[in-house]
């Protein structure tokens, strides 16, 4: 591990020297992560995105891609664009990366079951806003908005974020 890694304690993320208070899944961390589990997944995983509203931020990063309002986040394991970003009219079962509330003005992208998803593994892990401190997640890790504007500053596309088992 090095300190550009963001690695899960059990008290936050440590990274760049910071340790940074975080939610995880409300089903706790699980290395045989299933969809609609609310678990967040153990393992090595890194970051292969940046998404940002660019009608509520100015853009985060040099490569942050803007969240456009059919922005939609496929969770239908069934269909072939599973676990990927697509847009809307999507007939699918999806997530909306256009919120109402500010949970998805900033989201990282990790590559949990992605490029490639195999079906029922699990979509969608991202670092985003909490809804307050200690309000669990549907498996993403969350932090609050200062903490993770932090945090976009300083990943890269590949940054590893470490979740290690119990």
């Amino acid at each position: 591990m090095s300190p550009s890694d963001l690695v899960l304690t059990p008290a936050g993320v440590r990274f760049m020297g910071r340790l940074l208070p975080c939610s995880i899944g409300k089903g706790g961390l699980s290395s045989s992560k299933r969809e609609g589990d609310g678990a967040t997944p153990v393992g090595i995983h890194r970051i292969a995105g940046m998404l940002y509203r660019p009608d509520r931020l100015p853009r985060p990063a040099p490569w942050a891609e803007p969240i456009g309002p059919g922005d939609l986040w496929s969770d239908d394991e069934s269909h072939h664009r599973y676990n990927q970003h697509v847009r809307a009219p999507y007939p699918f079962s999806h997530e909306k990366l256009r919120r109402a509330d500010p949970l998805y003005d900033l989201v990282l992208i990790t590559d949990w079951n992605w490029p490639v998803a195999a079906p029922g593994k699990g979509s969608a892990i991202f670092l985003h806003q909490w809804r307050r401190p200690g309000y669990p997640t549907e498996g993403c890790i969350a932090f609050s908005r200062a903490d993770l504007h932090w945090i976009a500053a300083r990943v890269q596309p590949g940054t590893r974020v470490i979740v290690p088992g119990r």
